[in-house]
């Protein structure tokens, strides 16, 4: 019975995460789309679902808050034998400068929240900067700004003290977040239990924005 038992026990936990891109606010810019992707660590992999996609272009709403409101799903699953490299969302907003070229706005990136149940994420965005007069004048006018040629990195952290940015706007993201077998492979990530450091440290050395 042990050994039926064991076989029967899981060897992988899944994370299963749905919701929207809702909305962003960026005050100084009209018409943008954005586009997302996950990264996540090496025991992690995906089952069902999208890891990327990218958004139609929306304008500002013509109230107060003016907000650019896209409502663009998510939803993609997990699975992985170990929570450490637990996935991350990066978001990069485009829209066009005053030559009609499409140029970015603003990258932002945040994990998947660790615990169950409906979250909302705001994500503080930035844009790399260059470096120098000469650099950002030549920018202006052949109309070619500052851009990561894979915005994954906006995730890793590594590096990026070396690269001047700018913080530029707000995206605002919902989340809806089921687990299955966690508890089974000897993770509880409960609410009560995320104040607990063990569980806390196992995103030690992932660079969160």
């Amino acid at each position: 019975m042990a050994a039926a038992a064991a076989a029967a026990a899981p060897t992988v936990f899944l994370l299963m995460v749905n919701g929207q891109i809702e909305s962003a606010q960026f005050p100084a810019f009209d018409d943008l789309y954005c586009k997302y992707c996950f990264v996540y660590g090496h025991d992690w992999a995906p089952t069902t679902g999208l890891e990327e996609g990218i958004s139609q272009i929306t304008s500002k709403n013509r109230d107060a808050q003016q907000a650019l409101v896209w409502n663009f799903p998510i939803d993609i699953t997990f699975k992985s034998t170990n929570p450490s490299g637990w996935p991350q969302i990066v978001v990069s907003v485009y829209g066009p400068d005053l030559f009609g070229n499409d140029v970015v706005r603003g990258y932002g990136a945040v994990h998947v929240p660790f615990t169950p149940g409906s979250h909302r994420r705001t994500i503080p965005m930035f844009v790399p900067e260059s470096t120098s007069k000469l650099q950002k004048i030549t920018s202006w006018l052949i109309g070619r700004h500052p851009e990561f040629t894979d915005p994954k990195v906006v995730a890793q952290g590594e590096g990026r003290e070396v690269i001047t940015v700018r913080s530029q706007g707000f995206v605002t993201i919902s989340f809806n977040v089921v687990t299955k077998d966690m508890k089974k492979l000897g993770y509880d990530v409960s609410p009560s239990d995320m104040q607990n450091p063990s569980v806390v440290s196992l995103t030690d050395g992932i660079h969160n924005h």
